[in-house]
């Protein structure tokens, strides 16, 4: 599923220039992907972009902290949740995009998920929204986990 996401943002500059689910999947059949996993990103992109349509028409700022429940701990892992952090403290995510990333890692039901796929959640939110990360985000959205050190929290 996370192939066809990383594709879709590759290919397409924005969401509107995706052709419609039917003729998209058609395209992606076409393309080589299998029809199950074309299947699972339609509708979780689908969730997505519903989602993603609320959070823009909420103008609502949060000072609080987020605090995760033990189910959400465990699904997501430490890693994912300090990145999550980290890109709500450098504003690339409002707490209302923090909810909307949190939910849809956890539709996936990995437990912990890996880090690589969070950054495509992330990547499909903004682009569902019409955003770009600057090109640091980008860089740090788009590397590879190998290739980084470890984030430290101050």
């Amino acid at each position: 599923m996370f192939d066809i996401l990383v594709y879709l943002y590759e290919t397409y500059y924005r969401p509107d220039a995706c052709p419609e689910p039917v003729a998209l999947a058609k395209k992606l059949s076409a393309i080589g992907f299998d029809d199950v996993e074309i299947s699972e990103a339609l509708v979780w992109l689908g969730d997505l972009t519903a989602m993603a349509g609320v959070e823009q028409s909420l103008t609502a700022a949060s000072t609080g902290t987020r605090f995760y429940v033990d189910e959400e701990h465990d699904a997501l892992g430490s890693q994912a949740i300090g990145f999550i952090q980290f890109l709500e403290s450098a504003k690339v995510l409002s707490p209302l995009q923090r909810e909307i990333v949190i939910e849809r890692a956890l539709s996936l039901g990995e437990t912990p998920i890996a880090l690589a796929k969070l950054k495509v959640i992330v990547l499909m939110l903004l682009w569902s929204q019409g955003k770009e990360p600057d090109a640091l985000m980008f860089d740090d959205l788009f590397g590879s986990d190998e290739d980084q050190a470890p984030r430290l929290l101050h």
